[in-house]
């Protein structure tokens, strides 16, 4: 993974092999950022995505492997308790065009991965939602 800072914005790109959360954290810790916007897009062959299930307070994943392209990948970075958290979402493309999608568990770059954090000036918390079990932004 490489990547480059302008001002509140970071262009990265995740290499093949590499694992998209891991680079995002690394990167997030690297720059000290606590609150930001993600998009990207490029190819995966190797993921978990899923929902969360609300009533039951379980996430439900699903995996997949193959040749994917990456549709949409957005999310946020932020802090809870002050430590480093994110929330990411993809939607990816199989040969067919047939797509899948969900909240981001992992996801193994096969060939690029291109990256756009949009660095906010700001922290915005999360506390656990015992209602929910989602972890939630607290103002």
């Amino acid at each position: 993974m490489e990547y480059k800072r302008f001002e509140n914005m970071i262009v990265a790109r995740i290499d093949r092999g590499e694992e998209i959360t891991e680079q995002v954290k690394a990167i997030a810790l690297k720059e000290n950022i606590k609150l930001a916007e993600i998009n990207a897009l490029g190819a995966v062959d190797d993921f978990t995505v899923g929902v969360f299930d609300v009533n039951e307070k379980k996430f439900h994943g699903n995996h997949f492997s193959g040749a994917y392209e990456i549709v949409s990948l957005h999310g946020s970075i932020n802090t809870m308790n002050g430590e480093y958290y994110s929330h990411l979402h993809m939607s990816a493309a199989d040969e067919t065009g047939h797509t899948v999608g969900g909240h981001l568990n992992n996801a193994r770059i096969s060939a690029t991965c291109e990256m756009f954090i949009q660095v906010i000036d700001g922290t915005v918390d999360r506390y656990h939602d015992e209602e929910t079990g989602l972890n939630l932004f607290l103002f």
